[in-house]
């Protein structure tokens, strides 16, 4: 870990993005202890002030702060992605495993049921699910992480297919392992650093998907705020409080700018035969 670090520290994109995303945790993580003002507090007199010294960021058509409702923002979106996510690969990881691990109808019934659940998107889902539960954060997690299930699956099988064909393998069959403990010894080990990239880019698209779902109002629900939300509500005021927009809009493509120069980073720091190859 600490010479991955290292090469880490050489990598431009690693160094980058990992300073950025970093920053953004650590300003969701605050927001759990300090605001400079409760994001939920209406004070109307001061409606749609500019940024100044009092509200750093201005305060919307309510009389909220605004930097204090990103605050709260962050820590929503980040905290919907990483369960998204991890959903995502709590289940597609072992599907993909099974179906490199067994082949033949398993391997087909697995990659059909992929095949399926990529035609409905996280949008779609979110739409569907709505429509029988209600708008939410929870219905946002449960949509966004359905999606990431076949995306982890694919990867997961497809990294694992030529490890099976190794001869370490094949060694460990003949000591009498079994499949199951194959993969967890020897299989997922050598494709951890590919799940890892991957994870990261799912986490900077969960992000994107959790911003589209609230703006459209099927994600976190007032009086949470969402950056999504915030772009939603600021439509209305562009001429009057452009700030309302661009400060949210800013923060989604910051985050995920920082998570795509992570993953790259990542990338090539795990696996410098990348690197070489570009």
């Amino acid at each position: 870990m600490a010479e991955i670090f290292k090469k880490g520290l050489r990598n431009r994109s690693f160094v980058i993005g990992g300073v950025v995303t970093l920053l953004f945790i650590l300003i969701a993580a605050i927001s759990l202890l300090w605001t400079p003002y409760p994001f939920d507090e209406v004070v109307v007199s001061i409606k749609l002030r500019p940024p100044s010294g009092d509200h750093w960021l201005g305060t919307d058509h309510f009389g909220r702060d605004v930097f204090s409702m990103m605050m709260v923002g962050a820590r929503n979106s980040i905290v919907v992605s990483i369960v998204a996510v991890s959903i995502g690969a709590g289940f597609g990881i072992p599907l993909g495993a099974l179906a490199a691990a067994r082949g033949g109808w398993i391997d087909e019934a697995v990659m059909r049921f992929n095949d399926f659940t990529f035609a409905f998107p996280a949008l779609l889902s979110a739409v569907m699910i709505t429509a029988l539960a209600g708008p939410g954060a929870i219905n946002s997690i449960i949509a966004i992480g359905i999606f990431n299930v076949p995306v982890f699956a694919r990867l997961t099988r497809g990294a694992a297919l030529p490890v099976w064909q190794r001869e370490y393998i094949m060694a460990a069959r003949v000591s009498g392992k079994g499949g199951v403990q194959i993969t967890l010894e020897h299989v997922i080990p050598n494709i951890a650093s590919i799940l890892i990239v991957q994870a990261t880019i799912q986490f900077a698209l969960a992000i994107i998907a959790e911003a589209g779902l609230s703006y459209l109002g099927l994600g976190t629900q007032p009086p949470n705020p969402s950056w999504g939300k915030m772009l939603s509500e600021a439509q209305t005021f562009m001429f009057l409080a452009p700030h309302l927009a661009i400060f949210p809009g800013v923060a989604i493509a910051a985050m995920v700018l920082g998570l795509n120069l992570l993953g790259d980073g990542l990338r090539d720091v795990l696996d410098p035969r990348l690197r070489r190859q570009r």
